[in-house]
């Protein structure tokens, strides 16, 4: 008993937070294995010994606040956001907080962020202990903290946001938007569109067995792309729908929003996108999603571009046979599934024109899924955490609407469009995932389509003049949006110029965020009363361009 209370917490106790802490961001940041920080939190503490930190021989106590800590509680907000979503992305947080998070899926991630903020206070006290007795610790650590701020990507990617403001051309994409058609298509076949939530074409790779194996089964029936990439500002939810509805990556309104401190009224109000052009053309619009309308404007966005129906969580829970059946996002996909097939059956008895119809379903949700009863039963059970049982179970069920849907002859002459919304964030495969060339699903099936698969370097960005194509809209230079129709031989912009300049753009963009939220903010000059004229190119883009056209 007398050698346990002699026992002293500090600075072992610092050390082992500070070690332990070190070796898991590590982790998180690279691909090294778990057990990895156990190695390097032994070597932090070993060194930590071996130099008495904390108790130097001349020894001199200080009360002082470490320079390092609003560094270090950043680079925790990093570390917790990569660890939780695998890419951090500045856009999709900045959209998120602008549009509302109501009625979010995300209990775990709370319980995760709670944890996180209790270890990042366990950080601060121990370099605030070793600081105030230790004068080295004094001095080093001012020069960590400014390592610590030049490293962190949040506070980069910030740095270059900002530095667009002042950019030599802030409109190099704006420059190339098309503006989408307005003239009558050579036919009106309905269409259904399917965003299977994070099911990313490259869980057909081998080394998955058979998880993506439904998707091959409908892709031996129709149109397969692939080589669709992501680019920035489209790889969340949101993004991903706007991406390939509109033509253009989602940059969010930031300080266009004129009440900073209110949520958005509108989403990209200042360019027509898919359901604004069906719309004029007489279609009726209905918009199912197993989630909240609420999370993240996904009402507001259909609503206000001319969707008739959009229905979400809350609208369908109230009238479920059993409101009990859910997931902690809503609905889990077979429940989702039969509403579409109802709503399809309302839409093809009303006999009113063309219909086109969008859902997004929840089953591959990271980070391990949402796999339903009707795939339990099939599959065995769900140990909670194999992400590849869930992209199975999303697969499996999409294909069984589409085959439902064709029994009842309700896609007789429908498009039907099955795509991803975006790559999947960090899940149990990640490692795998992020070791290959990963890129999106995107199938088409209809009477029109022939069987074939197109290889492009693309993005999201395509997906929209390509729906509009394959709908039979004849487009100008078979582009709409930013994007080119994988159906012709126009050359996208990643296969003319790369992703990585792509990216660099969009991070210097200014004039394409003010067209999408065109009336969220008042008038910064006077237009000129010449017309525009769209410059496809310009002699500065030409002088440095690289064609790496395949």
């Amino acid at each position: 008993m007398p050698a346990f209370t002699s026992f002293k917490l500090t600075p072992w106790l610092p050390l082992v937070i500070l070690g332990l802490s070190l070796g898991y961001a590590t982790t998180v940041l690279t691909r090294l294995p778990w057990w990895t920080l156990l190695f390097i939190a032994a070597l932090w503490i070993g060194v930590g010994v071996k130099l008495a930190w904390g108790r130097p021989l001349n020894a001199r106590y200080r009360r002082i606040w470490p320079w390092s800590l609003v560094p270090l509680s950043l680079m925790g907000l990093y570390v917790y956001l990569a660890d939780s979503f695998g890419h951090v992305d500045l856009g999709a947080v900045f959209f998120h907080l602008q549009a509302g998070m109501t009625d979010h899926g995300g209990a775990g991630k709370m319980v995760s962020a709670v944890v996180y903020i209790a270890v990042v206070v366990a950080i601060l006290w121990s370099v605030t202990w070793l600081s105030q007795h230790d004068q080295r610790w004094r001095l080093a650590e001012r020069f960590f903290a400014i390592l610590l701020l030049a490293t962190n990507p949040l506070l980069y990617g910030l740095g270059q946001r900002s530095v667009a403001i002042v950019a030599d051309d802030g409109e190099w994409l704006n420059r190339r938007y098309m503006p989408p058609p307005i003239e009558e298509p050579q036919r009106t076949p309905n269409l259904l569109i399917m965003y299977l939530e994070s099911l990313e074409r490259t869980y057909g790779h081998e080394i998955f067995g058979d998880a993506y194996a439904d998707l091959n089964a409908l892709g031996e029936q129709g149109l397969v792309f692939e080589g669709i990439r992501q680019m920035d500002n489209t790889g969340w939810t949101m993004a991903g729908m706007i991406a390939s509805q509109c033509g253009v990556p989602l940059m969010p309104a930031g300080l266009l929003h004129d009440t900073q401190f209110e949520p958005l009224q509108q989403v990209v109000p200042g360019v027509d996108c898919l359901g604004d052009i069906l719309a004029a053309q007489g279609y009726r619009l209905s918009y199912l999603g197993g989630a909240s309308t609420q999370f993240a404007g996904k009402g507001l966005f259909y609503r206000g571009h001319q969707f008739n129906t959009v229905k979400g969580k809350e609208d369908f829970v109230p009238d479920m046979e059993d409101p009990e059946y859910l997931n902690s996002w809503g609905l889990f996909d077979d429940t989702l599934y039969d509403l579409t097939v109802d709503e399809i059956r309302r839409l093809d008895e009303e006999d009113n024109g063309p219909w086109a119809v969008v859902n997004l379903n929840l089953a591959g949700h990271a980070p391990s899924g949402f796999p339903s009863q009707t795939c339990q039963n099939r599959q065995g059970p769900f140990d909670g955490q194999n992400i590849l049982y869930s992209v199975e179970c999303s697969a499996h069920e999409a294909r069984m609407l589409i085959e439902r849907l064709q029994r009842e002859g309700l896609l007789d002459n429908t498009l039907v469009v099955v795509l991803s919304d975006h790559l999947t964030m960090r899940v149990s495969v990640w490692d795998q995932l992020t070791a290959l060339d990963r890129d999106n699903t995107l199938i088409m099936l209809g009477d029109h389509i022939t069987p074939q698969r197109i290889r492009r370097d693309a993005t999201m960005l395509d997906v929209f003049p390509t729906i509009l194509e394959a709908l039979g809209f004849t487009l100008n230079e078979h582009r709409a949006g930013l994007g080119a129709s994988l159906l012709s031989e126009k050359p996208t912009l990643v296969e003319v110029h790369g992703i990585e300049v792509l990216n660099e753009r969009l991070r210097e963009e200014t004039a394409l965020q003010h067209r999408l939220w065109e009336g969220l903010a008042p008038q910064r000059r006077e237009l000129d009363e010449s017309p525009v004229t769209q410059v496809i190119e310009t002699p500065a883009d030409q002088a440095d361009e690289v064609h790496i056209i395949r």
